[in-house]
């Protein structure tokens, strides 16, 4: 009686560190599977910290700027602190273009980054302007801000289509057979 007692014991005991033994034991496919993420998930981690470095970078330089107008008066005050804001956008949207999975818009952001910094700047300029010639210097910088961001958008543009044509022609040869 006790000999099968203790068999049945042992076949129970048996069983469950079998199926124990199943639930941690992975195969190699899945054991690639699961190593896969987070060998990506490193690479995405230290992009991350890349990125929030040069982030932080641009802050500070951004401060640095900053703090060198402070000790301006009036309106080159302001002219210097329009130029710092502009730095530190195109700073950013060159980043942010650096890490972008689409560069044709990430570039026509930085574009038009650019000419929203030159164009805060000349208005700032333009504020030591009186009457018409003020009137005339923030025409003229209107108008060269929305020549670059239409340049810009053109250029984007004509990058899509280049790579719609580029990507229909390579679909519409024949496959080697």
């Amino acid at each position: 009686m006790t000999l099968k007692l203790s068999g049945i014991a042992l076949a129970v005991a048996f069983a469950f560190a079998t199926a124990a033994q199943a639930q941690t034991t992975q195969t190699p496919a899945k054991r690639d599977a699961a190593e896969k993420p987070r060998t990506e998930q490193r690479a995405d981690t230290s992009e991350r910290k890349m990125k929030d470095q040069e982030e932080e970078r641009i802050e500070q330089a951004y401060k640095a700027e900053k703090e060198k107008c402070d000790a301006m008066k009036a309106n080159a005050k302001d002219v210097c602190t329009a130029e710092a804001k502009g730095k530190q956008k195109v700073a950013k949207a060159e980043l942010d273009a650096k890490y972008a999975k689409d560069k044709t818009k990430a570039e026509q952001k930085v574009k038009e980054a650019k000419a929203e910094a030159t164009y805060d700047v000349a208005k700032e300029k333009c504020d030591d302007q009186k009457g018409e010639a003020k009137d005339a210097c923030m025409k003229q910088a209107r108008v060269e801000r929305d020549r670059a961001k239409g340049k810009a958008e053109k250029t984007a543009d004509a990058q899509k289509e280049q790579r719609a044509a580029t990507g229909a022609s390579r679909s519409e040869k024949p496959a080697k057979q």
